[in-house]
């Protein structure tokens, strides 16, 4: 089992999770938890070199650019309605990248087959 690819894995389906969760439970916390996790995320996919790193990588991105606003517009301007949306399309965000995850161990088994 290779033990890097579990941690990858984890970190980018924890940031799809925690996200949902502030989604669920508006507050302040869930959504920093949520920020934090994904930008751990971004930091572990910034060194992979697979198929679709490229891809991996600007999903995480733009992850990150909707949560930490999020984060900030909910914290400061307690404008709850704007970081949900932001939150939503973190979670889109997330959605495509876990997609990706999932087409490249699709892909990474197929050829270890042959």
């Amino acid at each position: 089992m290779d033990w890097g690819k579990v941690i990858y894995v984890f970190f980018s389906l924890m940031s799809l999770t925690t996200t949902a969760g502030f989604l669920y439970e508006h507050n302040e916390i869930a959504l920093f938890l949520a920020a934090g996790v994904n930008v751990i995320s971004t930091l572990l996919k910034i060194g992979v070199r697979n198929l679709m790193a490229a891809e991996l990588l600007a999903s995480s991105l733009v992850a990150d650019l909707h949560l930490i606003p999020a984060f900030i517009v909910f914290t400061f301007t307690d404008n709850v309605g704007l970081a949900i949306a932001l939150a939503i399309g973190a979670v889109v965000a997330n959605l495509y990248s876990v997609a990706l995850v999932l087409i490249e161990s699709a892909k990474n088994k197929e050829q270890e087959e042959y």
